[in-house]
């Protein structure tokens, strides 16, 4: 497969909204859309999106996984960017005709079909930067993938840093300027100590990195941040814990300092990794912190990390039955 994201169906989903209500969704080609220079979203930034996947099962059948939470969650991210309320009954629709569509694009496990459902605001306006877009256009994109860990899941470096990812109320929002934001401080810390993501710790508080969850795991209990406006409440985070409760794990959501991380990552049988629709659950085997590195653990991929991962993946695979009703059948 190519890079992850990089190839795409030659058809995606739109939908515009116009004169207080949306249009029908209708098929075009997938490079198609067209914006004035004075859009919105080009000055203002007034877009969010989802990433959410379609998994083919050994019967041939395809399911959409935890759909329902993703529309709600861009719903959610509309309304805090004052973008025009969407349609979630008609965005579920359009996001399941689209994979239907193209349901024989589905790759096997384990690879994917990646889904962006994406929100922006279309109003040609300048002037705008003090009131919302009035216009916008809401669109469904399909990238079909492979296995993230194409070769094997490396243990990841963290550099924790005192700053936040973005602004303390907009962390709950999926929008393209909060990934931007974070772009500057993993590029350096890339360059300066090698490390493959930042653990945003503003004021000691652990929260999560530029892209994805951070949890915690000692013994028997799984450690994460409480949710709050301040970070992404990711679906795969929310998957995860739930899995942990099954397996009789302890789940803590609550504030973590960034003393007591490096404390509980010391001991022998911690575990630490990162949570995301794209990689699922990604071991982290170091910590780098005020100019010194921290093996979590042994600092390897360790046994409940990869427990919980495959215990994720079987669902959406069809190979473990889904009690939670995660699954969607679209076809």
């Amino acid at each position: 497969m190519a890079a992850f994201g990089t190839v795409f169906t030659p058809e995606m989903s739109i939908s515009r909204f116009t004169n207080n209500s949306w249009s029908a969704p209708e098929l075009v080609a997938s490079g198609s859309i067209s914006l004035h220079p004075g859009a919105h979203v080009l000055h203002y930034s007034s877009t969010c999106f989802e990433g959410l996947k379609a998994f083919r099962h050994a019967d041939g059948s395809i399911h959409l996984f935890r759909m329902d939470k993703n529309v709600a969650r861009l719903a959610q991210s509309s309304e805090l960017l004052s973008l025009p309320k969407i349609d979630g009954a008609m965005l579920s629709q359009m996001i399941t005709d689209i994979v239907r569509r193209f349901a024989t694009d589905v790759p096997n496990p384990p690879g994917s079909m990646y889904i962006r459902p994406t929100h922006i605001g279309t109003e040609a306006s300048i002037g705008k930067a003090a009131a919302p877009s009035l216009e916008s256009l809401l669109y469904v994109l399909l990238s079909p993938v492979g296995d993230y860990f194409s070769g094997g899941a490396k243990p990841l470096r963290l550099l924790l840093e005192d700053n936040a990812r973005c602004a303390s109320h907009m962390g709950m929002v999926k929008s393209g300027g909060n990934y931007a934001s974070a772009l500057q401080p993993i590029m350096k810390a890339r360059a300066a100590v090698q490390a493959d993501q930042v653990l945003f710790c503003p004021n000691g508080d652990v929260q999560e990195t530029g892209a994805a969850n951070f949890l915690l795991i000692d013994g028997n209990e799984i450690i994460t941040k409480a949710l709050d406006s301040s970070f992404l409440h990711g679906v795969t985070r929310d998957s995860i814990l739930t899995l942990a409760r099954d397996r009789g794990m302890t789940v803590s959501e609550r504030e973590l300092t960034v003393d007591e991380l490096l404390e509980r990552a010391a001991k022998p049988g911690a575990e630490a990794a990162l949570s995301g629709t794209a990689a699922v659950l990604t071991p982290v085997g170091t910590l780098i912190h005020a100019g010194k590195e921290y093996q979590v653990g042994s600092g390897q991929g360790g046994s409940t990390t990869n427990a919980l991962r495959q215990a994720l993946n079987d669902i959406q695979w069809g190979k473990a039955a889904d009690t939670h009703g995660w699954l969607t059948k679209v076809c």
